[in-house]
């Protein structure tokens, strides 16, 4: 379960009836809503908040480190709340359903020095891809 609200909450966030309605859109537990889903997940809740403010408020949280944007196979943009526990991803080849999953190892060991060139890895994106239970 994510733990946008808190962490919000936590920073200060100044929390604007169209901000809250945003955030509590995207806590969640395996969230990863489009913009258009968020706006329209929003508006069922307060009808006056804009497409505009929706997108901007994604931006900021993006910028804020509080969520991450996921862009999967030039399909659009997702948001997903679970910005600080280590998870990766697996999508829907078809769909473009996506889930965090939490595989076990650590994925920043997994490549040899010699494959790193003297690199300093900071971060692993790791996506797995396959087909949905509906898709299949």
């Amino acid at each position: 379960m994510s733990d946008l609200l808190e962490r919000l909450r936590g920073r200060g966030w100044r929390m604007t009836a169209q901000r809250r309605v945003v955030a509590e859109v995207l806590d969640g537990d395996h969230v990863h809503l489009t913009a258009d889903e968020v706006h329209a997940r929003a508006a069922a809740r307060l009808p006056e908040i804009s497409r505009a403010t929706v997108y901007n408020t994604l931006g900021e949280l993006v910028t804020l480190g509080e969520v991450i944007e996921v862009a999967t196979d030039g399909r659009a943009k997702r948001y997903d709340p679970n910005a600080h526990h280590a998870h990766q991803h697996l999508v829907c080849s078809n769909c473009g359903t996506i889930r965090d999953v939490h595989p076990s190892g650590n994925p920043m060991l997994d490549l040899p020095d010699g494959e790193r060139f003297g690199f300093a890895i900071a971060d692993v994106e790791v996506t797995y891809r396959g087909l949905c239970p509906d898709c299949r």
